[in-house]
């Protein structure tokens, strides 16, 4: 089983919910993006599957997803939350040729993150998995938060977000900002766990 994250356009979107209960696969949700999101495409589909969403989209005779990763998990945790809660997904790409090392401390900031702001529930950090889905995205951060104010709020205003994490995605800072400027940051409401196992 692989997990995958699709873009899909906002309308229509709750239809991808069907592949839920089909063979090969264990969860899938889709809903779409709340306000405030941006670089997406109007809505965000998770899936737990042993083939791609694609083809599961083909399947159901859906419209293809317009962008879409399979993840190669560095590592996450699951916090029990019970409810609704608002997933957050954040596609990024590291610039090309960075050293590995650096790309690692990159890692290990964001996987600091949960330590300092106490709103992220479950998280995962993964690579993308460039030999099932070759993209220009390399890196997808992904968080569960009880409510909006978790993620716009202490998380995005957080210290250490802004001095240990916002370094990276800076192209002003020599040595640090490696991320390509282009990201999707997007985040919906889910009525269950979307981040269950990592």
């Amino acid at each position: 089983m692989t997990r995958w994250v699709a873009l899909l356009p906002a309308e229509g979107a709750e239809a991808y919910n069907k592949v839920r209960g089909l063979p090969g696969v264990s969860d899938g949700s889709a809903a779409p993006d709340l306000p405030g999101s941006f670089g997406g495409r109007g809505a965000t589909w998770d899936v737990t599957a042993d083939r791609s969403p694609v083809a599961l989209a083909a399947g159901l005779g859906l419209p293809e997803p317009l962008d879409t990763v399979a993840l190669a998990p560095v590592r996450g945790r699951v916090v029990p939350l019970c409810g609704p809660r608002v997933k957050r997904t954040l596609f990024l790409a590291v610039r090309a040729g960075t050293p590995a090392g650096l790309i690692e401390r990159l890692e290990a900031d964001l996987l600091a993150m949960p330590g300092h702001i106490s709103t992220i529930r479950s998280w995962s950090l993964s690579r993308v998995d460039q030999a099932l889905t070759p993209s220009r995205w390399t890196h997808v951060w992904e968080q569960e938060y009880a409510d909006v104010e978790g993620l716009t709020g202490e998380y995005l205003g957080h210290p250490f977000h802004w001095t240990c994490v916002d370094r990276w995605f800076d192209g002003e800072i020599p040595g640090a900002g490696i991320v390509e400027p282009q990201l999707a940051h997007v985040f919906r409401w889910s009525r269950e766990p979307v981040l269950l196992s990592h």
